[in-house]
C-alpha cells in the first residue's frame, strides 16, 4: 500500500502532509525532521483528526523510515524571506539537499524522490547530481502550481471553470518563467477564438498584467502571512496523486533535460508525463520564437546560478 515520507515539518512540509492525509491517497505517511519536537507536534496534532479522514497511518520518523516509501518529498530548508528572490536560498539549500540524499541513500533508492524545496529547478538538479539516481526518477515540483495560478487568472477573467483550461508555465519556477501563451486552450478553442465565441462576450486578456499577476503573487502571499503553503501543497498533492495512481497525467514538472527543447544538461520546467516511475517521459511541442527565446534566457538563468553550487 502507497507509502509518502515528507522530509521538512515547516509550513510547507506539514501543509503538504495534512492534504495528503485528507486525500486518501496513501496509507502510511512519515514526517521526518531536525526538530523532534516540532514534528512530534505536528503529527500528535494531525492524527487528533483521524476520525474524520480516510484510514492512514500518520507518524513522526526518522530517516530510516524512508524504507518503503514509494514516494519521498523534500521539502527542507531555508524559508524565503519577504523580498528575497528564491535563487536567494540556493548555497544553504543545497547543501541542506545533499545531506538528506546522503541520509537516505542507505534506506531506499528506488522511491520517486519529490523535490519541493526552493530554488526548486537548481535543487533538482542538486538532487539528481548527488544521488546518481536516473533523471527521470527525480522530479521537481516546478511550475505546476505557476501553472495553475496562470489557469486561475484566466478562468477569472472568461467566466470559466479553471478546470477547463489548458494552460501552461515553463521554464523557471520564478522570475525568468515562460508564460506559454500561444498554446492557452478552452475547451479545446485557442484563447482569441474564445474571445470572439463566448456568450460572455469577454474583453480580450491584458497579457502583461495577467504575466505580472502570476510571476509576482508569492511574493505578494510572503510579504501578506510570511510564507507560501496552501497552494503549493495541493499542487504537491496533484503531482503525488498522478505517481501512485499511475496516471500519465501531462504535469509541468522540472526534469533534466538532454536535449530535448535544445537544451542540455539543465532543470527546469516542460509539459512531461507522470506516472508511478515518476517521469514517463517529456513532452515536446511547439513554441513561438519568443516563446524559444525567454525559455532559453530562463535556462541560462537557472544554468548560473547551478555553476555556484556544482561539485
Amino acid at each position: 500500500m502507497p507509502k509518502i515520507a515528507i522530509i521538512g515539518a515547516g509550513d510547507v512540509g506539514t501543509t503538504i502532509a495534512y492534504t495528503l492525509q485528507i486525500s486518501g491517497l496513501a496509507t502510511k505517511i512519515v514526517l521526518i525532521d531536525i526538530n523532534q519536537k516540532l514534528v512530534q507536534g505536528q503529527v500528535m496534532d494531525m492524527n487528533h483528526g483521524l476520525f474524520f479522514v480516510p484510514p492512514v497511518h500518520l507518524a513522526a520518523g526518522d530517516y530510516s523510515d524512508c524504507s518503503g516509501a514509494d514516494v519521498i518529498i523534500i521539502t527542507a530548508g531555508a524559508r524565503q524571506k519577504t523580498g528575497e528572490s528564491r535563487m536567494a536560498l540556493v548555497e544553504r539549500n543545497a547543501t541542506i539537499c545533499r545531506s538528506i540524499v546522503d541520509e537516505i541513500r542507505p534506506y531506499n533508492s528506488v522511491a520517486v524522490l519529490l523535490i519541493v524545496t526552493n530554488p526548486v529547478d537548481v535543487m533538482t538538479q542538486v538532487v539528481i547530481k548527488h544521488s546518481g539516481l536516473p533523471r527521470f526518477q527525480v522530479v521537481g515540483s516546478g511550475t505546476v502550481l505557476d501553472s495553475a495560478r496562470f489557469r486561475y487568472f484566466i478562468s477569472q477573467h472568461c467566466h470559466v471553470d479553471a478546470r477547463n483550461v489548458h494552460a501552461y508555465v515553463i521554464g523557471e519556477h520564478g522570475d525568468s518563467e515562460v508564460i506559454f501563451w500561444s498554446q492557452v486552450r478552452i475547451a479545446g478553442t485557442p484563447l482569441k477564438e474564445f474571445f470572439k465565441q463566448s456568450a460572455y462576450a469577454c474583453d480580450p486578456i491584458d497579457k502583461e498584467s495577467v504575466t505580472e499577476a502570476i510571476k509576482d503573487s508569492a511574493y505578494h502571499i510572503i510579504e501578506a502571512k510570511g510564507a507560501t503553503n496552501y497552494g503549493v501543497s495541493l499542487a504537491v498533492r496533484r503531482i503525488v496523486e498522478a505517481i501512485i495512481r499511475d496516471e500519465n497525467s501531462v504535469l509541468t514538472v522540472s526534469i533534466l533535460l538532454n536535449g530535448e527543447y535544445g537544451l542540455d544538461d539543465i532543470c527546469l520546467s516542460v509539459p512531461c508525463i507522470i506516472n508511478r516511475k515518476g517521469i514517463k517521459s517529456i513532452v515536446e511541442t511547439a513554441l513561438e520564437q519568443s516563446e524559444e527565446n525567454a525559455l532559453k534566457k530562463s535556462a541560462e538563468i537557472i544554468r548560473d546560478t547551478y555553476i555556484k553550487v556544482a561539485r
